[in-house]
């Protein structure tokens, strides 16, 4: 939590409230599904929590933006990304019933209002969105089909409606084949932990 309080100290203290559940919520949980991986938990607010939170570094969200966090897990970034922003409406799948089981608990745990979660895949979502959020389900040529369709046309933020995935830096491989443009936000710039010397957020706009 100290991390936190020193990358984000401007947050109101239901939100530190929140964020510091979180810990002991995924620690129970992780004992009945394996949601996280062992070693992970010892650095859990680094290697999930803020990593997620670098989005909310390169965007703040303005209210009433829509986002689609696809193959959530047990709900990184969209959980924490939720804490931080209230008034943004957050829909998280997984195609694995169970993890999504865990995310429902754990936001309604929190009293979060503004997320809701579903076992499906991101092919079947027939909403739209301003913004859709993971961290690295797979490579961006096989990611941007899943979701390509699904953008409301509408802008009302700093950075165009788009995927923000959070992926190691070293994608020039990817790109080739994805043939889009593409901004990419190194997490150094942000975050001085070693940890994320080799993490970034690559913006793919959909309307640009």
């Amino acid at each position: 939590m100290e991390l936190i309080k020193q990358y984000f100290p401007n947050l109101t203290e239901i939100q530190y409230q929140q964020l510091e559940m979180l810990a002991p919520l995924y620690t129970e949980w992780n004992e009945k599904i394996n949601v996280i991986s062992r070693k992970d938990m010892d650095h859990f607010y680094e290697r999930h929590v803020l990593h997620s939170l670098g989005i909310a570094k390169v965007i703040e969200f303005t209210p009433g933006t829509k986002v689609l966090d696809v193959g959530t897990g047990g709900g990184f970034p969209g959980i924490p990304l939720a804490i931080l922003f209230p008034e943004i409406d957050f829909f998280l799948v997984d195609s694995i019933g169970k993890k999504i089981k865990v995310v429902q608990e754990v936001a309604a745990a929190l009293g979060l209002k503004n997320v809701r979660a579903a076992h499906t895949r991101a092919e079947d979502v027939k909403e739209k969105f301003d913004f859709v959020v993971s961290r690295a389900v797979t490579r961006l040529i096989n990611f941007y089909p899943w979701v390509h369709q699904k953008f409301s046309k509408k802008q009302q933020n700093s950075l165009d409606n788009g995927i923000l995935y959070l992926k190691g830096i070293d994608l020039s491989e990817e790109f080739d084949e994805l043939h889009k443009p593409y901004q990419l936000f190194a997490l150094t710039e942000y975050f001085k932990e070693e940890f994320f010397d080799t993490k970034g957020i690559i913006h793919v706009p959909i309307f640009s």
